[in-house]
C-alpha cells in the first residue's frame, strides 16, 4: 500500500524493544505468562492525541484508539529514539476505533497520532515502569512463540531476498527502456514486498520511499518507488491525469528512479539480515491484521495500483502474508482458543477460494478495473469476514 508517512521516521535497524505506550487507567498487573495487563484509551483529533495516562506498568497493554476527528488517522508506538516503530494501527476512520495490543518492557517510549496520516504526528513521551513481572510468555508457550518468531524471520528474509533479485531485474529492464519486460515483471516482483510489508513499515521512512502512492504525496515532496515507475509504464491519458497531459520520464530520470528502487530495497535487505533483527510474536500477530487492513483500504478499492490495475496480485500477496503470519502462531492459538483457530482457517480458505476465481500467479489475475460492483462487494465481504477473527489474534497470543 503506502499511504504517506512522516519524514522524521527515518530508516533504522529494527531492534525490538520493549514497546511502550501511554497508559491511562491500566488494569492491575496480573501474574502469569503475560505479565501486567492494562487498557489505555487514545483520542485522536485534528490537533490532539490524548492518551489516558503517561505511564503504565510493563506487560501486555491494549491501546483503544478512537478517532474523534474528521480525518483518517494513525496511531504509533515509537521506541525511545522516536524512530523505531514498535507497533501501529493505520487507517482508522472518523468515528471508528481500533485496539492495538502490545507487550512492553520497562523503558521510555513515544505515542503519536497522525490525523490525516501526514507529518511527524502529535507526540507525547510515554513511560513503562517495571511491574516486576516477566514480560512475555513462559514455559512451553515461550518455546512455541520463540519457534514462531524464528520461523517468521526466516520467511521474511526469504521474501526480501526474492524481492531484491526481482527488483534488480525489473529496474534494469525499465532503465533500458524495455517496457514490455518491465511491465511483465512489475506485479510478480511486488508480490514479495506485499507479503511482508508490515516489516518494511517498521523501518520508518523505508515504506514511503518504496511504495508511496501519488495520491499521498505531499506538495513539494520528492516521489520515488514502485508507483512512480508504475505510472511511467502505464502512462495515463490527460483525463486520468487530472486533466494534464502526462510527461514521460526522461532516460536520465528513468535511471535515477530505477537506481533508487534498487538502493532502498537493498536497505531493506540489509536491515532484515542484521544480527539484531527480530520480530516478536505480538508484532507478527499485529502484522497479520495490518495486511488485511491493507487489502481493505487499498486493494479492494482498486486504489493501490491505479495505473496498472494489478491490485489482485497485491491482494493475494497480502492475504498470503497474513496467512503465513497466522500459521507460525497457529499452535499457540489452537491451544488457547481452538474455536478462533477454526474460524481463521475457514475464513482464510474462503477468501483464497474466492480469489482463485479471478486468477492466479501462474496464469495471471484479471485487472481490477474489469471487476464489476458485485464482484468487488463479494471480495470486500470476504475480507471483512476474515478481519473480525484476525483482530483477536494478538490478544490471544499475548494472553496464552
Amino acid at each position: 500500500m503506502s499511504f504517506r508517512r512522516p519524514a522524521a521516521l527515518a530508516l533504522v535497524a529494527l531492534t525490538l524493544p520493549l514497546a511502550a505506550c501511554v497508559a491511562n487507567d491500566p488494569a492491575p498487573a496480573q501474574s502469569g505468562a503475560s505479565a501486567g495487563t492494562g487498557v489505555l484509551t487514545v483520542s485522536s483529533t485534528a490537533d490532539g492525541c490524548t492518551v489516558s495516562a503517561a505511564e503504565a506498568p510493563s506487560g501486555t497493554l491494549t491501546f483503544q484508539v478512537a478517532n474523534d476527528g474528521s480525518d483518517v488517522t494513525e496511531f504509533y508506538l515509537l521506541a525511545e529514539d522516536g524512530l523505531q516503530v514498535v507497533a501501529e494501527v493505520e487507517n482508522v476512520g472518523p468515528g471508528l476505533s481500533r485496539d492495538l495490543v502490545v507487550q512492553l518492557r520497562p523503558g521510555t517510549y513515544w505515542t503519536a497520532c497522525k490525523p490525516g496520516m501526514v507529518g511527524d504526528g502529535i507526540r507525547e513521551a510515554f513511560t513503562v515502569t517495571d511491574s516486576g513481572v516477566e514480560v512475555g510468555p513462559t514455559g512451553d508457550t515461550a518455546d512455541q512463540l520463540a519457534a514462531a518468531e524464528a520461523s517468521y524471520v526466516a520467511y521474511v528474509k526469504d521474501q526480501v531476498g526474492a524481492l531484491i533479485t526481482g527488483t534488480q531485474e525489473f529496474a534494469a529492464a525499465y532503465a533500458a527502456g524495455d517496457d514490455e519486460t518491465a511491465r511483465s515483471l512489475y506485479a510478480a516482483t511486488r508480490v514479495h514486498w506485499e507479503r511482508v510489508e508490515p516489516v518494511a513499515e517498521s523501518f520508518g521512512d523505508l515504506d514511503p520511499l518504496l511504495d508511496l502512492r501519488e495520491a499521498d504525496l505531499e506538495a513539494g515532496a520528492t516521489w520515488s518507488g514502485w508507483h512512480l515507475v508504475e505510472k511511467d509504464l502505464w502512462q495515463p491519458s490527460a483525463q486520468d491525469n487530472g486533466g494534464v497531459a502526462y510527461t514521460p520520464l526522461t532516460a536520465e530520470q528513468r535511471t535515477a528512479a530505477a537506481d533508487d528502487l534498487v538502493t532502498y530495497t537493498q536497505q531493506l535487505v540489509d536491515a532484515v539480515n542484521a544480527e539484531d533483527f527480530t520480530f516478536e510474536a505480538f508484532q507478527i500477530a499485529n502484522g497479520a491484521k495490518e495486511l488485511l487492513d491493507e487489502v481493505a483500504t487499498g486493494k479492494v478499492t482498486g486504489e493501490e495500483e491505479i495505473w496498472s490495475h494489478t491490485d489482485l496480485w497485491d491482494f493475494q500477496a497480502n492475504v498470503e502474508g497474513a496467512h503465513v503470519a497466522y500459521e507460525v502462531l497457529e499452535p499457540v492459538v489452537v491451544a488457547a482458543d481452538p474455536e478462533l483457530a477454526d474460524q481463521l482457517t475457514t475464513q482464510f480458505d474462503a477468501l483464497d477460494a474466492l480469489l482463485a476465481q479471478h486468477g492466479s500467479y501462474e496464469d495471471g489475475f484479471v485487472t481490477y478495473d474489469t471487476l464489476d460492483a458485485a464482484q468487488v462487494k463479494e471480495l470486500a465481504a470476504a475480507v471483512d469476514a476474515l478481519s473480525e477473527p484476525l483482530s483477536q489474534l494478538t490478544a490471544t497470543v499475548t494472553g496464552a
